[in-house]
């Protein structure tokens, strides 16, 4: 079992962040597999046949590619903790990527492929340079299969954050965790389990730790770090399946309540914000918010301050309603 421990301070200060270096590396490993998820065949048909030519026609790509999606070590130089927060660019990620010299990147790949369940080698690590080649790699990905769904992926992401920051700010960072993914737990007062598997406890510096929600995957995660004490988790987000196969409020809600109303109410299934809501259902920030006064004053929907920001849910009389209708 692996533990990371935080002193009190490093709990207080921890927080959540997104990375579109963590959102690529999870879309190159959907992309290099014969396979994907059903909410992602739509965006997999129409990315992997160029995705595969490129790694076809680049040695030191398909090689690199092949040994991320059958290692249990991410290369370091590779998993960097965001450094922007929420607002980290694909930029700014890439040119720290760029920076690691040659020896550092052989070492952590040749930990890849020790810790790897496939056979592999290195023959495809010719030349120099090997970091600068890796972001290119990374650029190429997210600029040609990952940068025009980037919107709606970031609404999702901040959408799993605002349902975590609620639960963070009700009940603390157990609940805030529950269910990131398979492995991770809270144990005892101090400590995240990370993994099941046998390695060193990590300490995490008085600065605190990330949490990092990706949407690419339903399952799997990685821990990020660099030195002296610095690291972040991250994990699926909670909402892409739903999200791709839900078909919106029954007829009957809308004539009901009125369809704008509806669609609000249908979607509040998981709890949001009013901008959240009028970027996800196409509405005016000042018509979603007429609307969740409405809700509000009949019961249906309560608003949660969580910093800056009031996040919506739904009441047990709004579920009912929901539900009923829908049904």
């Amino acid at each position: 079992m692996t533990l990371l421990r935080l002193s009190p301070l490093a709990l207080s200060r921890s927080r959540f962040a997104l990375s579109p270096l963590a959102e690529t590396l999870a879309s190159l490993h959907v992309l290099g597999a014969g396979y994907c998820d059903p909410w992602l065949v739509s965006w997999y048909d129409r990315h992997h046949g160029a995705f595969r030519a490129l790694l076809d026609a680049d040695p030191f790509a398909k090689g690199l590619v092949r040994l991320l999606r059958s290692t249990k070590w991410m290369p370091a130089h590779i998993v960097l903790p965001p450094a922007g927060g929420m607002r980290t660019t694909i930029d700014g990620e890439l040119a720290e990527v760029a920076r690691a010299p040659d020896a550092l990147v052989r070492a952590e790949l040749e930990k890849s492929v020790a810790h790897s369940w496939e056979e592999h080698d290195l023959g495809w690590l010719t030349g120099r340079d090997w970091a600068a080649r890796t972001a290119e790699l990374f650029r190429r990905t997210w600029t040609a299969h990952v940068a025009a769904d980037w919107p709606r992926r970031r609404a999702l992401l901040e959408r799993d954050v605002t349902y975590r920051a609620g639960l963070l700010a009700a009940y603390g960072w157990p609940r805030a965790l529950e269910q990131m993914n398979r492995h991770s737990a809270w144990v005892g007062a101090d400590a995240i389990r990370f993994s099941h598997q046998g390695s060193p406890d990590r300490v995490v510096g008085d600065e605190g730790m990330l949490f990092v929600p990706v949407a690419a995957v339903s399952r799997g995660t990685w821990l990020c770090e660099a030195p002296p004490a610095s690291y972040a988790l991250v994990y699926p987000a909670r909402g892409a399946a739903a999200t791709a196969g839900r078909t919106g409020p029954g007829p009957a809600l809308g004539r009901l309540i009125g369809t704008g109303r509806a669609a609000i109410l249908h979607e509040l299934e998981r709890p949001a914000t009013t901008s959240e809501l009028a970027a996800h259902l196409g509405l005016s920030l000042g018509t979603v918010g007429g609307h969740l006064a409405v809700l509000r004053d009949a019961g249906l929907v309560t608003g949660t301050r969580v910093d800056r920001r009031v996040v919506y849910r739904r009441t047990a009389s709004g579920d009912l309603l929901a539900g009923g209708a829908d049904g």
